[in-house]
């Protein structure tokens, strides 16, 4: 391995030298070289031996106050946002295809742009008569936003360096190319040279851009990964085609907390706000039905009650089915393994349906108590009682575990009128909840106490 080379510069000035010398030639002083060792000593050629520029450095305690944000007026856009849009910041927005993505993009511009904001949204899947056609049906023709038809990223920067917006919608990133790179739109290196391009121009200029991504089979944005490292914030727009409901859903989340949630609802003039998602997910319960629970859970930082749906029957296969629709099929695997060695509850022989109502994903493990409380009550064919709700995390043992934020739970509970909780021993409740709280310590008792057995 060749030896890395050594520095000569010169302590007034700064000035390299290949050699040592009595005096530099750049400021003329006498005795001022000294040898320094080079910064790479790695393999290869490395950085070799010449300086940069030292980086001013800061303390972490600071007078800046936090950064302005763009309301747009459609709460649950700013909720799941972080309290609005950061000018500067990169947005990345995935869904599967027809789920809303650019309708929901369309009416976030168009909120904006109403609110004194100046907003751009770039289509590079539709022509422009097209998106007019879906703005007219939103009611949305009006709007003072501006729209344009492109594909080629150097006249989108350009018109965008030109116009300054504070919003920038770019709908698609898959379908954009760069005339720098050899590759055909949609590749992973066309992707990554538009992403990169479009992230250090928003935050050199100050415009927030949104940007709309593809999504693959298993539900992930499609392209290199490292696009999704590169933005401040990604969105992911969730929702079943057979229920009117769409999610959006913050995975990350640069300027607020990540994991929060906004409930929509797909109508025909558009998708409109959910302020009360609890109640919308229970909208259906009636008469107490057998395999029904409702489970208490924390989505962000807002309590959502979600009803649990089991259906036990007969199995006519070798292999019994097992089918989970929003739930971890692996999570209810082992609670149905916990419910037979620990409970002495076999399900062997029988089908297992689970589905959450309303088109939910449920991924905490504080729904475990009311999975067991689901699938018990389908199997021994006996209702939970209507006014409960239940929650905690049930351990290979068979303990059940408390969760966090017992308060915020119980109080969304309260306000739906449950008067009633079903809840791990250990859970720590200050104060009068205003509830009967029913506390249980491990599985075997929840069944002794709840249905009857032991």
């Amino acid at each position: 391995m060749a030896k890395a080379t050594t520095a000569f510069t010169c302590t007034a000035c700064g000035a390299a030298h290949k050699k040592w010398a009595g005096r530099c030639d750049a400021c003329g002083s006498w005795n001022t070289i000294i040898e320094e060792a080079p910064l790479s000593q790695g393999p290869g050629r490395g950085l070799g031996a010449a300086k940069g520029r030292a980086v001013p450095l800061s303390g972490l305690s600071t007078n800046e106050p936090p950064p302005p944000r763009f309301l747009s007026g459609i709460d649950e856009l700013d909720r799941v946002l972080g309290g609005g849009l950061v000018p500067g910041s990169a947005l990345l927005v995935g869904g599967d295809p027809g789920i809303g993505k650019s309708t929901i993009l369309l009416q976030a511009a168009a909120a904006f742009s109403r609110a004194n904001y100046q907003a751009i949204y770039f289509s590079g899947e539709e022509a422009s008569a097209q998106v007019r056609m879906r703005a007219v049906r939103l009611g949305l023709a009006e709007a003072p936003m501006r729209l344009g038809a492109e594909t080629n990223l150097r006249n989108i920067l350009t018109t965008l360096d030109a116009e300054r917006p504070d919003v920038a919608v770019i709908d698609s990133i898959q379908t954009l190319w760069s005339d720098t790179v050899e590759a055909a739109p949609g590749s992973v290196a066309q992707v990554r040279a538009a992403a990169h391009e479009l992230v250090t121009f928003a935050k050199s200029r100050g415009v927030a851009v949104i940007l709309v991504g593809h999504v693959t089979k298993d539900g992930q944005i499609a392209g290199p990964r490292v696009v999704e490292h590169m933005v401040d914030c990604v969105l992911y727009f969730e929702g079943e085609r057979g229920h009117q409901f769409r999610i959006l859903r913050s995975v990350k989340n640069r300027f607020g907390p990540s994991g929060e949630i906004g409930v929509f609802e797909m109508t025909g003039s558009g998708l409109a706000e959910v302020t009360n998602p609890s109640a919308l997910f229970l909208s259906e319960r009636g008469q107490p039905i057998a395999g029904s629970a409702v489970f208490a859970g924390i989505e962000g930082t807002r309590p959502v009650l979600t009803e649990v749906q089991a259906l036990v029957a007969p199995s006519t296969l070798a292999s019994p089915r097992r089918t989970v629709v929003g739930l971890d099929s692996g999570r209810v695997s082992t609670i149905l393994a916990v419910l037979e060695a620990r409970c002495g509850i076999p399900f062997a022989g029988l089908d297992v349906f689970l589905n959450v109502a309303g088109g939910m994903k449920v991924a905490e493990p504080a729904a475990d108590l009311a999975i067991a409380g689901a699938l018990l009550s389908a199997r021994e064919d006996n209702a939970l009682p209507l006014e409960a709700v239940l929650f905690g995390e049930i351990s290979l043992s068979g303990a059940l575990r408390p969760v966090s934020q017992t308060e915020n739970r119980l109080k969304e509970a309260q306000k739906l009128g449950f008067s009633q909780a079903i809840l791990p021993d250990a859970s720590k409740v200050e104060g009068q909840s205003g509830m009967a709280l029913r506390r249980i310590t491990d599985l075997t008792a929840f069944v002794g106490e709840v249905f009857g057995a032991g």
